[in-house]
């Protein structure tokens, strides 16, 4: 695999390693504190977090089955594969967690029950916001290594990394979930009333299902077929522009494949070159492309006289 791509990967398990072990350890100390004190939210942080530990595996499966060599069957590789596996981590983030969430909040706001040791809740929510804050900034470093100067909003907006994308909407619902969970748990102490118990239950599922909601419309577009980022395609565009032997560009179209990009070109040469020359010129350009963007996976440069 090219050089990007391969830091692109790397980033990517970096971040799918972070998340899987903050997750697993939160799962275990909520079920612990969610069976001991009877806590709806705090069942429904749980259920989330082995949610999240089972998409970590999901999302690696996807990562290494994508980096598959191109074979007869598939000759442009595998790497869709990263997008599918996005796509069904973002349905799990939707059903297991979101829409369990609200179904335990509203069952608990039917037949509320009194919490017991809620102590031991705030506890294990407190140490759960410092391991998953620890793993967000593992995510956020991979992220601002891949983006550079780029803002967030915009990177996310742009970006074909499937796995980061998905990593880091579930550790921003993890976290806004367990703030909640500190919020109503706490209000349920001080009052006495389950019910904000309940309530945060169901806020907490709200908060998956729109950013589940978020991350499966971001995988649609990829699986669907995008071009490659815009920076990406403007430099391509000024690389081939400026190629003197190049006399009028007719059409340029890129497809991102995973971490890689397909190219291809349709563009008129100048008429006082030999087929040699042209030929020559051709393979040129398309090393001089390579050179520049190693994402760029495969290159096709059409010559033609009329678009």
């Amino acid at each position: 695999m090219k050089a990007s791509s391969s830091s692109q990967a790397d980033a990517s398990t970096k971040a799918i390693l972070y998340a899987f072990i903050a997750n697993l350890g939160i799962a275990l100390a909520k079920t612990w504190a969610a069976v001991y004190t009877g806590s709806g939210s705090m069942l429904a942080e749980a259920i989330h977090s082995f949610a999240d530990s089972g998409n970590q595996v999901l999302l690696y499966v996807g990562l290494k089955g994508s980096q598959r060599p191109p074979d007869t069957q598939h000759p442009l590789g595998y790497g869709k594969l990263s997008y599918f596996w996005s796509f069904i981590v973002a349905l799990m983030l939707f059903s297991l967690g979101g829409l369990f969430s609200i179904y335990e909040g509203w069952h608990k706001l039917q037949h509320p029950e009194p919490l017991n040791q809620v102590w031991v809740a705030l506890a294990v929510l407190a140490l759960a916001v410092v391991l998953e804050s620890s793993a967000m900034f593992g995510v956020l470093r991979e992220v601002r290594r891949l983006r550079k100067d780029k803002p967030l909003r915009y990177w996310l907006k742009t970006t074909r990394n499937a796995e980061l994308v998905v990593v880091l909407g579930e550790d921003f619902a993890a976290l806004t979930g367990l703030t909640l969970a500190l919020g109503f748990v706490g209000m349920a102490a001080m009052t006495g009333d389950p019910v904000y118990d309940a309530i945060g239950s169901i806020c907490i599922g709200v908060v998956l299902v729109v950013v589940s909601v978020f991350v499966a419309l971001r995988m649609r577009e990829l699986i669907i077929g995008k071009s490659a980022e815009p920076q990406l395609r403007a430099d391509i565009n000024k690389l081939i522009q400026g190629d003197p032997s190049i006399k009028q560009v007719f059409n340029i179209i890129t497809f991102q494949i995973g971490p890689q990009v397909m190219l291809a070109a349709k563009i008129k040469l100048r008429e006082d070159l030999s087929l040699s020359e042209a030929v020559t010129n051709i393979n040129s350009l398309e090393k001089r492309l390579k050179e520049n963007h190693p994402e760029i996976g495969w290159c096709f440069i059409e010559p033609d006289m009329l678009d």
